[in-house]
């Protein structure tokens, strides 16, 4: 389990923004902001940090954990209001597990943006 994953972004109002919103639904709120980023949780465990960089970051594939299919619901959503690009709509994913249900967005660096839940539906 990671402590926490830190990563730069070429518009960071637009990226804080993005996330704040798209990962609402799961819980993550900013711990702390300063001149050197941003840091949010939902456990206060593990975080996620985000800081400004000038040149375009190289692609990421971010998955977050979801109690729930509700949620992973409410993240693709949050996550399209927030002006993240589709790319897979809530749903189960077979290929992975037979209790995989995810979503993927695109978020404004390129990165792959995932919420999954491994629990079968309530």
């Amino acid at each position: 389990m990671f402590d926490h994953v830190v990563f730069g972004v070429s518009d960071y109002a637009a990226s804080k923004a993005f996330f704040l919103k798209a990962l609402a639904p799961i819980g993550m709120v900013v711990v702390a902001e300063g001149p050197l980023g941003i840091e949010l949780s939902a456990d206060g465990k593990a975080s996620l940090c985000l800081f400004p960089i000038r040149e375009k970051p190289a692609h990421l594939h971010l998955a977050f954990k979801a109690d729930n299919r509700q949620q992973v619901e409410a993240f693709h959503r949050a996550a399209l209001e927030a002006g993240g690009k589709d790319n897979g709509g809530p749903g189960l994913r077979p290929n992975y597990s037979g209790r995989y249900y995810a979503a993927f967005v695109i978020g404004p660096d390129g990165h792959n943006i995932e919420v999954v839940c491994h629990e079968a539906e309530d």
